[in-house]
């Protein structure tokens, strides 16, 4: 006797299903080149087009998003190498790829681009060192042009918040990567030179910073127009792209480059501890030397009391004058202190005033009058309606039936119930019904 189970019988949609998933499981990531047909882009922003080389050809999604990453304009008939899985459109049974990726073909074509204009910019002088602006010497406001989502902005903070909180920093906003990346950063460039040329800003150094990533996505700082910006900026421009081991067109061109976003705000930032080490120092040293110039003025003067015999009166003088000098340098000192101690205080006032504890109080107590105002308003809203369906029942109470029987009138009906409102139908011995205030009686029609 034959055991064998029948074959299960599957639908179309459940075979491209299982077709799909055994595409996407066997073959999650590929690299494949070929020659670009049929590209179609539609409103939607995706990319559709055709794969093939000389003896196939393979369908290509490039999803919106994804392609906004290319940063060259494909063509028909151009070679290209793409990155993504292979997968199955399951409505119409299609074998496709769906890319992630796009470069065009040809090993380092982004490095063969990087090299040309970095050979170019070279030749014509942007990165000599003669023509590089130094920092100054006092730094108080950074614009800082970069991604105000990304790591970078987030450890440039980090370091300024610990090494020097004061410094004031203006982000200009602008997209790291893609294709509207390269604009946008250049337009920031300019507009902070613009601002300060105008004086509706104070920028003493610009950092046009954003953290790492491939090639691909690093490249708008690989761009011209970026490099132009920079190279024209009147403001000195600190680079910091990527990692340590990233370099960049930008870099070469700015003022000076970075290996970090956090590298460059140590750079840009003094070291409060270091600065109040060094304060310490230079006290000690100005306080032994003075001493040390005291204590020659003393030799001098027991020097000169031994030369002259006689001279008490002048050497008298001398040493009272020493201690005034003494003394009015204790007090010199002291009132130095004095000033920077209230400055110190100053500062700490005006920073308690700025505390957002401080609004936020304010805010709320603003908040709670708004909610009892409301309170208020709603329980007068209510009460309103109250009144009114208090009246209306009191209304419907007075003009009712139940009023005018208590006043002594009676409602007369017949056998059936019907109301008699006139006496001119009734006939004799017909029997009728009475209602009172109080109660009910049957009555009998008479002559």
């Amino acid at each position: 006797m034959n055991t064998q189970e029948p074959p299960q019988t599957l639908s179309v949609s459940q075979l491209n299903g299982l077709a799909k998933q055994l595409l996407e499981d066997c073959f999650a990531q590929v690299t494949v080149s070929g020659e670009l047909s049929t590209l179609s882009r539609p409103s939607s922003g995706h990319w559709y087009f055709t794969l093939k080389d000389d003896r196939a050809q393979i369908r290509c999604a490039f999803f919106k998003g994804r392609n906004a990453r290319v940063n060259f304009s494909p063509e028909p008939g151009q070679q290209v190498n793409v990155r993504g899985k292979v997968s199955l459109y399951e409505g119409r049974g299609d074998y496709q790829l769906i890319v992630e990726s796009m470069q065009a073909a040809g090993a380092g074509a982004l490095a063969q681009a990087f090299e040309k204009l970095k050979q170019e910019l070279m030749a014509a002088g942007w990165f000599d060192s003669a023509n590089k602006k130094p920092l100054p010497d006092s730094i108080r406001h950074i614009a800082v042009v970069t991604s105000p989502t990304g790591a970078a902005i987030h450890d440039i903070l980090s370091v300024f918040q610990r090494r020097w909180p004061s410094m004031q920093i203006s982000v200009l906003p602008v997209l790291v990567q893609g294709e509207h990346a390269a604009q946008q950063i250049a337009k920031a460039v300019l507009q902070a030179n613009i601002w300060q040329s105008e004086g509706k800003k104070d920028f003493d150094v610009i950092l046009v910073s954003r953290g790492g990533g491939s090639l691909e996505d690093l490249w708008p700082f690989n761009e011209r127009i970026v490099a132009e910006a920079i190279h024209n900026s009147s403001l000195p421009v600190v680079s910091a792209v990527g990692h340590e081991v990233d370099f960049s067109i930008s870099d070469f061109v700015a003022d000076i480059r970075a290996a970090t976003p956090s590298a460059a705000a140590e750079l840009l930032s003094p070291d409060q501890s270091e600065l109040t080490s060094r304060l310490q120092l230079l006290k000690g040293r100005l306080a032994n030397s003075q001493l040390r110039r005291i204590s020659r003025w003393r030799e001098q003067l027991l020097s000169l009391t031994q030369r002259v015999r006689d001279p008490r009166s002048q050497l008298r003088e001398q040493s009272q004058r020493l201690d005034d000098l003494e003394i009015r340098l204790g007090r010199q000192w002291q009132q130095t202190q004095n000033q920077r101690q209230q400055r110190l205080v100053a500062a700490n006032q005006q920073l308690a005033l700025l505390n957002p504890e401080r609004q936020l109080k304010t805010k709320h107590r603003e908040l709670q009058a708004l909610r009892g105002r409301l309170q208020h308003a709603m329980k007068q809203q209510l009460q309103q309606p109250r009144i009114a369906l208090k009246n209306m029942q009191q209304q419907l109470k007075t003009l009712g039936p139940e009023q005018t029987l208590h006043r002594g009138y009676a409602i007369i009906s017949d056998h059936g119930g019907a109301i008699v409102r006139d006496a001119t139908g009734l006939e004799k011995g017909q029997k009728l019904h009475a209602k009172f205030s109080k109660g009910t009686a049957e009555l009998i029609v008479g002559e």
